[in-house]
């Protein structure tokens, strides 16, 4: 989510700014994604598409069981959801990712594709996570989400434009915001990509935490 990091670093002064900013990006960045995981496990009506109802996927240790009509729809959208939001990572750095302080504009990968990659993995995850959850008030609030993540983003390239000015304007030009042109991916190569990514992000986070 938007942080001004140029503003309060005018206002507090470039160090303190930065220091603050950064925790600022933190709080948002994952009170936005644990406010997004509250969404689809909050108590809330399950419903289920009658087709394939005798073949349901139980999840051991939880006590839980997926229809198997369910997690065929999702897996079109979690696969490319992750993809997206992970690539994205990798391309502008967890720590970027983290706290929102970008200091270049990044154009290759994802980034050539959508504008907002890790928003647009989060919507495609949302369905995704809603469908195999069976969480009819996640899926409904679809359209809320995306409405959300469009005027966040919305908002974070108002800041981008500010810093980077016609870098950026021109960047917009190249590329869409959220809804990529578009392009066919084999479902091998986005598994195998996928692969890459995961292994990635879970060494970024060993690092991170020692």
């Amino acid at each position: 989510m938007s942080v001004e990091h140029k503003k309060l670093q005018e206002r507090y002064g470039k160090e303190k700014g930065t220091k603050i900013g950064a925790i600022l990006g933190l709080i948002s960045g994952w009170g936005f994604f644990f406010f997004w995981m509250g969404i689809w496990c909050s108590p809330q009506p399950r419903f289920s598409i009658s087709i394939l109802q005798d073949l349901p996927v139980l999840v051991p240790v939880v006590n839980f069981s997926i229809p198997f009509f369910h997690l065929i729809i999702s897996i079109p959208f979690l696969i490319p959801g992750a993809w997206l939001a992970i690539k994205g990572v990798r391309e502008t750095t967890l720590k970027v990712a983290e706290t929102h302080r970008t200091e270049k504009i990044v154009t290759r990968g994802v980034y050539s594709i959508v504008r907002h990659p890790q928003y647009l993995g989060g919507l495609l995850a949302h369905v995704g996570i809603s469908f195999l959850l069976s969480a009819w008030y996640s899926l409904l609030s679809t359209p809320l989400m995306v409405v959300l993540v469009f005027l966040i983003s919305k908002k974070e390239e108002e800041e981008l434009i500010r810093e980077f000015g016609n870098e950026y304007e021109d960047y917009k030009k190249r590329v869409p915001m959220l809804i990529p042109k578009a392009r066919v991916m084999a479902p091998k190569l986005w598994i195998k990509k996928l692969s890459r990514e995961v292994s990635f992000v879970d060494s970024a986070i060993k690092t991170s935490t020692r």
